[in-house]
């Protein structure tokens, strides 16, 4: 096995550890910490001090290059960000409703279905009828069954716990379908991300024409467009949180710096997951989008259900519940793996075509 190969899975799997674990520092914010105080900061540090401070480190010339691109270039990148924003705040609140299993589960689940099929339906609708098209559709329709399967492991568990388990062995019962609702939407919702990413063509060719960064590093410039939109819809929500239950108070009281520790652990973790994603796909090539995407988000629903198990997440759920959760991460990773394998034969298709303004969308996060 060749060395960039070895680098390549080695950065896939610290990405998605990465993904799998920026949820479960919210675990030790303290109990008594209202979620605005949490995701408040947390949301700052992701939309607008990391990809200010940092990714201008990583793409050279990335203010100059969103300049260059214009408002054409920038305008849909910064548009899906603002519904990204949106599912990225639905995904906080579907943590504290159902807990980190069933949120990375149903969210994961949602977003790849979603963000896989809205690229390719917006820019090649008339390629739904190739191999890779009908490739494509199965496994959306596979991630979409892995959804349903886990949203009847949630169903199980609640009842289960219900029956034989004190109320604080679980999330609030009364939240639980509210949760699987809300996991759902930030699914669709943060998929805006991958259709984002695909009208960032413009931003791309420049950083790379005009700035020589590697594809991988220009794609930093339109990420950071992509979290800049998200601020205004993710932040703003916190905001209004704060106004609404009256919590800007909890700033100045004693134990905050843990809670913005802890939120900024979390930004490390979402953003270090873009990272190691970029550099590990970039290392293993043609492979980068089939292989690199399927080892990365099924390394990071198992990471995400792992943790789940271990915070006790799953205390008191029968043996049932359990075994349709195992059953829908397979699923899901089943849907992953068949995704990936017709991006990569609709990347093999257009090697002679025309190169387009869209660019392949990357996996997200959050």
């Amino acid at each position: 096995m060749e060395l960039n190969t070895i680098i390549g899975m080695g950065m896939l799997l610290l990405g998605a550890i990465c993904g799998g674990c920026f949820g479960l520092p919210s675990k030790f914010a303290g109990k008594d910490t209202p979620w605005e105080t949490l995701w408040g900061p947390f949301f700052l540090f992701v939309t607008v001090l990391i990809p200010t401070l940092i990714f201008p480190l990583i793409a050279d010339g990335l203010f100059a290059t969103c300049a260059e691109a214009g408002m054409a270039g920038v305008l849909m990148p910064v548009l899906f960000g603002f519904l990204w924003g949106l599912g990225s705040m639905a995904l906080g609140l579907s943590f504290a409703f159902i807990g980190l299993s069933l949120a990375y589960a149903i969210n994961y689940g949602a977003q790849i279905a979603c963000g896989g099929m809205g690229p390719f339906l917006i820019h090649h609708p008339e390629q739904l009828c190739t191999t890779h098209g009908a490739v494509i559709t199965a496994g959306v329709v596979v991630c979409l069954l892995g959804v349903v399967v886990c949203g009847r492991a949630a169903i199980l568990k609640e009842a289960s716990q219900k029956a034989g388990a004190p109320a604080s062995a679980g999330p609030a019962k009364t939240s639980m379908m509210k949760g699987l609702v809300v996991a759902l939407l930030s699914g669709v919702l943060c998929a805006c991300y991958s259709i984002a990413f695909s009208y960032g063509g413009k931003v791309v060719e420049v950083s790379t024409k005009s700035f020589g960064n590697a594809g991988w590093q220009a794609a930093f410039a339109v990420s950071a467009l992509i979290l800049w939109g998200g601020t205004l819809s993710a932040c703003g929500y916190c905001a209004f949180k704060l106004f609404k239950n009256k919590t800007w108070g909890t700033f100045a009281k004693p134990g905050i710096g843990r809670v913005l520790a802890v939120a900024l652990v979390m930004a490390l973790l979402h953003d270090g997951a873009i990272l190691f994603f970029g550099v590990g796909a970039s290392k293993l090539g043609p492979l980068g989008v089939a292989v690199g995407y399927a080892m990365f988000m099924s390394f990071a629903i198992i990471v995400g259900n792992i943790n789940g198990f271990l915070t006790h997440e799953w205390k008191g759920a029968s043996r049932q519940s359990v075994a349709w959760l195992v059953a829908g991460i397979v699923v899901l990773i089943g849907g992953v793996s068949t995704l990936a394998t017709g991006n990569y034969l609709q990347g093999e298709a257009q090697k002679a075509k025309p190169v387009s303004h869209a660019v392949q969308s990357s996996p997200r996060t959050v």
